[in-house]
């Protein structure tokens, strides 16, 4: 491997344009705007169900960032600006719940588990496993990631090769499907890897088409899509299982046996500091099925993205590996001691979180009591939705809002307002898992970086991106990794 021999890369000249704008403030009333509903909002459900992001962003440029449409029966409200956005899910947070529909779809999947719960439920279950989570004890799953990773990229250019043209999609997606496995159950993924991933993408695919539709008609019905859904849910479901099963079937303490550390050791060992319970076989089952899909699928997504752009931005991919070099001498593996010594990864990480974050629409919320949003009155039952996409690329937030560059998020840089960017979600419905995913992608980034440049092929196709529940490329993305 030929490392670079300086400590610090050539800096790329910073836009001669505000990285940031302005910052615009609610202090005038808002008066919502919207799209007329004609036909009970039919037409627009058909215009989001072809193309959310783009609707969702026109809506914004016609209209404002609070706007309100009928749709069938629901008082749709969108909420365009952090301001707002936070005062809804951080002010209000206790006069809302998750849209009823999307509680339908994902309960299909992730049962009563603590992404779709409400009320005492959801507070007990996120008391319960935020110890499971904190900063602290995700660092203990840092060698899991770089052990499943390792060989994974050792190997991704063939022996004897220099370079070869690399599915990076499907790359990231074995990689995060070993170290979620590994993470959760301490065993390598190799055996249910790709079915496991077909699942994830399918089950990702169907909910976001049963969203659009006022109630989810049953699985067994030959109809489009259903046969997939079914063996998907199997083949997961069947997965987390075997591995629950077999945790159950092993002896207690075995003299001079490592003691576990996994995840579901963890959910195995809670216990509520109020009532002394542990959590039930089926939310044990629930909470393994929701760090799967969630662990997984959103992780293997930003680094695809991330990786398409550092090729398509090979200045800025240099400076990272300059930097990764310079941490990591002689090819050390990195770990959670080196995170704070790789600040400009880091900000290439939440630069392309903020392109493409994963979950580029939240769950839609309902209002259970009367609210008040920049000053307007939003009536209970109210159907609240956020866009992240909107927001991370609006030019009042991030000039150039377009473009990509990870100084935004160095010291020194102007400070992003609150709510604007949010790829882990705002408020007390954060997502549990933003440590662990932001270790994850550091410390895999670094390790592919430390093997590997980035090119773009020839004629490569644009990127577009496409949304399900996480947001994929419409196509599969090929690069080509040149060894160092």
């Amino acid at each position: 491997m030929n490392h670079v021999t300086s400590t610090t890369a050539a800096t790329p000249p910073m836009p001669t344009t505000p990285l940031f704008s302005a910052h615009a403030t609610h202090s005038a009333r808002l008066t919502p705007g919207g799209p007329a509903s004609r036909w009970w909002g039919l037409p627009l459900l058909w215009q989001m169900r072809q193309d959310y992001l783009g609707f969702v962003t026109r809506l914004q440029r016609d209209h404002g960032d609070l706007t309100r449409m009928r749709l069938g029966n629901e008082d749709a409200w969108d909420l365009m600006s952090p301001d707002l956005v936070r005062e809804a899910l951080i002010t209000h947070a206790d006069q809302l719940i998750r849209w009823e529909r999307g509680i339908a779809v994902f309960e299909q999947v992730f049962g009563q588990s603590v992404l779709v719960t409400e009320g005492d439920t959801w507070q007990r279950q996120r008391r319960m496993l935020m110890p499971a989570f904190t900063p602290k004890r995700v660092v203990g799953y840092a060698q899991l990631m770089t052990d499943a990773a390792r060989s994974a990229l050792d190997s991704a250019v063939p022996p004897g090769q220099t370079e070869a043209l690399v599915a990076i999609d499907t790359f990231w997606t074995d990689v995060a499907m070993d170290v979620i496995l590994r993470a959760l159950f301490s065993e390598s993924a190799h055996a249910d890897a790709r079915d496991a991933a077909w699942a994830t993408q399918t089950l990702s695919e169907t909910a976001f088409q049963e969203m659009f539709m006022p109630l989810t008609l049953p699985d067994w019905m030959p109809l489009p899509g259903k046969a997939a859904k079914r063996r998907a849910l199997t083949a997961l479901k069947g997965l987390v299982r075997r591995h629950i099963d077999a945790r159950r079937r092993e002896p207690g303490d075995t003299a001079g046996a490592p003691p576990r550390t996994d995840l579901l050791h963890m959910l195995l060992a809670l216990r509520d500091e109020t009532t002394g319970e542990f959590l039930s076989s089926q939310e044990v089952f629930d909470q393994c099925m929701v760090s799967f899909q969630a662990g997984h699928e959103t992780s293997a997504t930003s680094l695809l993205w991330w990786s398409r752009l550092m090729a398509e931005h090979p200045e800025a991919a240099q400076r990272a590996q300059a930097e990764v070099d310079h941490v990591l001498r002689s090819g050390q593996t990195p770990g959670p001691e080196h995170l704070a010594q790789l600040p400009f990864l880091a900000a290439t990480l939440k630069e392309a979180l903020r392109l493409y974050p994963p979950v580029a629409a939240l769950m839609t919320r309902r209002t259970t009591a009367p609210i008040t949003l920049g000053g307007v009155d939003v009536p209970q039952g109210a159907m609240l939705r956020i866009t992240p996409w909107v927001l991370h690329r609006d030019e009042r937030w991030f000039a150039q809002a377009d473009r990509f560059v990870p100084e935004r998020f160095l010291d020194g840089a102007p400070d992003i307002p609150k709510g604007a960017w949010m790829p882990f979600g705002v408020g007390p419905r954060v997502c549990i898992g933003q440590h662990f995913a932001m270790l994850e992608m550091t410390l895999l980034a670094a390790m592919l970086l430390q093997r590997y440049q980035l090119r773009l092929p020839e004629g490569a196709p644009v990127c577009t991106p496409k949304l399900h529940v996480t947001l994929r490329p419409e196509v599969p993305v090929t690069l080509r990794l040149v060894r160092r």
